[in-house]
């Protein structure tokens, strides 16, 4: 056996030199000191943790994390020419083989592709083909293809990706990110930016649409914030200005594609799908379950929605066609494939099956499957055969030795072999290639197959010339755009997700409240008569927040259980740290409609909160420590929500769901505190300006004098208190008659309702000739009121997140809460 030839070194040459376009990188890594270079790779690391695909919560999803390596790959100008009219000429091949093979099907009636690659193959969909002709529309926008680099230099392709290619965002955000954590690498390189191919890119999309629509919606089709594509998918959406949606967010009606949003339905005119074409349609094709968005094909077949890339278009990843490239590059388009894959046969040929079983270094994979695994060694596939007698659903590739490519390994650097992913783009008028793209690091077998969800990337640099001008997209001319202040162009999804943000945030601020008070009055173990009334209170709050077993914890035993029921649910499992996660989860669902620093906001301080959770044991004393940094985010959130989002859809769902989760809060504690005999009423007075933040604000109105009425219009009916109920019911009555506009009313006026029972509560309490027993006796009014507002939560669901019509809502206004409230 012959000795297998050494991997070509991307920056050293075959005499030892140093490559001309690396010099200036080592210039820069000679200039770094001592564990200067492994102190930059932690810092990248952590940029990712902080605003890439690690989870909101330390441990969370990091698993999915995809690293960037700090030492850059780089393209000499030159080279990058070559790969571009490669990858170019070879998009322009698939699209003119899938114009063929879904129209006329020369090439199969030819013999110039066997049957067998195309009809048994599961991405060949046929309710897309036309018969007799080509498709109107060109079926590839977006392409890729994964490279290696063999020993003798030639770039080869590994795979074709024309379904929904995988790694563009993550390419740019190494870009971003890299730039930030080492700006002196830029400084001096000639490197070509990846801003002007997003441009075209979002130019190209308006053009696709429907040329009777002058101000076209465009829409990214996600699978969903569950999968570990989804922040991908979320960069691209910000990088193209288009409307990040899944497919239940989506609805084929009169024949078009419309978004479903607040205000009702926008119409989508082109569709930038990241799924498989055979999980867009349930109507059409088996493989969608009950997934897709039914009638969506015959929508695009209608001409209403351009599909991108075409559905079928995935009949081009099949490994086995690689083997007939050159002969339909002649066929085609008249000329010498300028690109060529790794060596591939298809094994249905028996010349070939010959071939492979004389020589060594073949694997074996699917003939169709471009997203199986790496290609297995030749005795699996020879037990596979001897199984099924199918060799034509076999292809064998013989992997080339890929190239090496310094990389950070602790304090030192060491060659890694290296894949390269470029990406292309169709603007209408020819192929757009992106200047850089993913590489990755990995040996040949390992690169094969889908892009995983996990490893470790690089930076692409591609050098420009001396002097070379960047041309960017041609100005399109539109008419003026009507100005818009929208606050119902919102997804229903989007709006449900950031409304339970706001209510788990208050829930979880509230927590922290009730168990600084308790912490409060039981920490000296003995709990005084006049705060027992107090403390009884605060064991029902408690246990309505969701505290198991605070309830029974009444009376001079409080003092001994309260503290361990406490510690219990700041465990794992708990209902502090539950309430922690969902909010994590509920943040990484909104995750696109947060900016950087929003996001960061919200996520480093939740996760000091949960960690200082976790760190506090079981002292009562430092578990209430640790409600400090619980507050802090809770206040972060409400900054945030304050000072960086504009008063449109998204703030208003997210402050709707603060508000009611605290007017309904407000509602249970008051109620509770008062909940007893009017000669103690004055500890519950007390309890009630702590919990609701006015103590400050009392005593600077009324000193030390301490009475029903004024304590109570305080936290009840001031409506310039932001922690009073009537503040919450009347922002919660604005957000809803904002949103509704003229046309529902319903529930705007059970705000107001609500509003007009806060002030006769007030008037009932000051006509009495006795404060006292009048505020002894608002309880069952009060839980009325929460009860309301659970219903009024209920409704606004009913209304903005399912979509039911009010016909559909009449008799249930008593149904119990959600279960998704109900947590």
């Amino acid at each position: 056996m012959p000795d297998a030839p050494e991997p070509l070194d991307e920056m050293v040459d075959g005499r030892g030199g140093v490559r001309p376009h690396w010099r200036h990188m080592l210039g820069i890594l000679g200039g770094m000191g001592e564990g200067v270079l492994a102190e930059r790779a932690r810092r990248l690391d952590r940029a990712f943790e902080d605003e890439g695909m690690a989870g909101v919560l330390p441990g969370a999803r990091r698993e999915a994390a995809w690293r960037c390596d700090p030492l850059p790959l780089v393209l000499p100008a030159a080279e990058f020419a070559a790969l571009e009219a490669g990858i170019a000429q070879r998009a322009r091949l698939l699209e003119a083989m899938l114009g063929d093979l879904y129209g006329p099907q020369a090439l199969l009636v030819e013999g110039l592709v066997p049957p067998e690659l195309v009809f048994p193959n599961p991405a060949f969909m046929r309710p897309c083909r036309r018969e007799g002709m080509a498709p109107a529309a060109p079926m590839l926008h977006l392409y890729a293809a994964d490279l290696l680099r063999g020993p003798d230099g030639q770039w080869r392709v590994l795979a074709d990706r024309t379904t929904a290619p995988a790694g563009l965002g993550m390419a740019r955000e190494n870009r971003r990110l890299l730039g930030r954590v080492m700006p002196e690498a830029f400084r001096g390189a000639q490197v070509r930016s990846m801003r002007p191919f997003f441009d075209v890119w979002q130019d190209a999309l308006q053009r696709l649409a429907p040329p009777e629509r002058s101000d076209p919606a465009i829409a990214l089709l996600t699978r969903g914030t569950h999968h570990p594509r989804w922040f991908e998918d979320m960069l691209l959406s910000r990088e193209l200005s288009c409307a990040l949606v899944e497919c239940g967010d989506l609805s084929v009606r009169g024949g078009a594609l419309h978004l479903k949003t607040l205000q009702g339905l926008q119409r989508v005119d082109v569709l930038l799908s990241r799924l498989e074409g055979t999980a867009l349609d349930p109507l059409e094709t088996a493989e969608a379950g009950t997934s897709g968005v039914p009638g969506l094909l015959d929508a695009a077949r209608g001409g209403a929605v351009r599909i991108l890339n075409a559905p079928g278009a995935g009949l081009a990843e099949a490994p086995a066609l690689a083997a007939f490239l050159p002969s339909l590059a002649q066929r085609l388009l008249g000329e010498a494939l300028l690109l060529p894959s790794v060596e591939t046969l298809w094994l249905g040929d028996p010349a070939a099956r010959a071939r492979v079983a004389q020589e060594e270094g073949w694997r074996v994979r699917s003939a169709t499957d471009g997203a199986a695994p790496a290609p297995l060694p030749l005795d699996a596939w020879a037990h596979a055969i001897s199984a099924e007698s199918r060799p034509g659903a076999h292809a064998a590739t013989r992997l080339p030795v890929a190239s090496l490519v310094p990389c950070v390994v602790g304090d030192v650097l060491e060659p890694r072999p290296l894949a390269l992913r470029v990406f292309a783009i169709f603007d209408g008028a020819g192929w757009r290639v992106l200047p850089g793209g993913l590489a990755r690091i990995g040996d040949a077998e390992s690169l094969g197959g889908a892009l995983p969800t996990r490893g470790l990337s690089k930076d692409v640099w591609v050098l420009a010339e001396e002097g070379e001008d960047i041309i960017g997209p041609a100005a399109m001319q539109f008419p003026p755009l009507p100005i818009r202040r929208q606050s119902g162009a919102l997804p229903s999804r989007v709006a449900d997700n950031l409304f339970w943000l706001g209510r788990y945030t208050e829930r979880l601020e509230r927590a922290a409240r009730l168990v600084r008070a308790t912490q409060a009055r039981i920490s000296r173990g003995v709990v005084l008569p006049r705060e027992a009334a107090e403390v009884a209170a605060l064991a029902r709050c408690l246990a309505q927040a969701g505290f198991a077993g605070a309830e029974e914890a009444l009376g001079s035993a409080a003092a001994q259980s309260l503290p361990g029921i406490i510690a219990a649910e700041m465990r794992e499992g708990g209902t502090m740290p539950a309430l922690a996660d969902r909010i994590a989860t509920l943040t990484a669902m909104v995750r696109d409609r947060l900016t950087a620093d929003m996001h960061a906001t919200f996520t480093l301080t939740l996760r000091t909160a949960r960690a200082e959770m976790a760190q506090a044991g079981d002292g009562l004393e430092a578990i209430s420590r640790a409600m400090i940094s619980v507050l802090r985010f809770a206040t972060a959130v409400a900054g945030v929500a304050a000072e960086s989002m504009v008063r449109g859809g998204a703030w208003l769902f997210l402050d709707l769901g603060r508000r009611i989760e605290r007017a309904q809060a407000i509602a249970h504690e008051v109620g509770f505190a008062l909940d007893q005999p009017p000669g103690r009423i004055e500890g519950g007075l007390r309890l009630i300006l702590e919990l609701c933040d006015s103590v400050i604000t009392y005593r600077s109105r009324y000193l030390t004098i301490l009475q029903p009425a004024p304590a109570l219009d305080l936290v009840l009916a001031d409506d310039s208190n932001p922690r009073a109920l009537a503040f919450q019911l009347g922002a919660i009555r604005r957000g809803l008659a904002e949103v509704a506009g003229t046309e529902d009313r319903a529930l705007p006026e059970e705000a107001a309702a609500l509003l007009a029972e806060v002030d006769a509560l007030m008037a009932h309490v000051l006509a009495s000739p006795d404060q006292a027993v009048a505020a002894a006796g608002l309880p069952p009014r009060l839980e009325d009121m929460a009860g309301r507002i659970a219903a009024l939560s209920d409704a606004v669901t009913r209304r903005y997140f399912a979509l039911l019509p009010a016909a559909q809502t009449l008799g249930i206004e008593g149904a119990a809460p959600a279960l998704r409230g109900a947590a």
